[in-house]
């Protein structure tokens, strides 16, 4: 398998600057460390694999919420702090974007 590094901009103006790898296919997936920002400017930093954010990482929304922590498969799952715009912090586990 081979991995890249990348700077790629997408049709619809997400940017991902990261490591890739070639599937079987021959198509590259996100794996590895990685930076997304949507075109909305929300911005992934961290963990990818098979081309979804997995592991431990950041997700910033402009409205200024932010989750630290773990995901699986592009949802919220282990723990986490999630910190609303106002500054309030839910500090616990998530379950597939669900609070426990």
């Amino acid at each position: 398998m081979l991995r890249f590094l990348v700077s790629f901009i997408f049709p619809n103006k997400d940017k991902y600057e990261g490591e890739c790898k070639g599937t079987p296919e021959g198509v590259l997936e996100k794996n590895g460390h990685g930076v997304h920002t949507g075109a909305n400017r929300t911005t992934y930093v961290s963990s990818w694999k098979n081309d979804k954010m997995n592991g431990t990482g950041r997700l910033e929304h402009p409205s200024g919420a932010v989750y630290e922590g773990k995901f699986k498969t592009k949802m919220f799952h282990g723990a986490g702090t999630y910190t609303f715009p106002n500054g309030a912090k839910y500090i616990r586990p998530f379950n597939e974007n669900k609070y426990v």
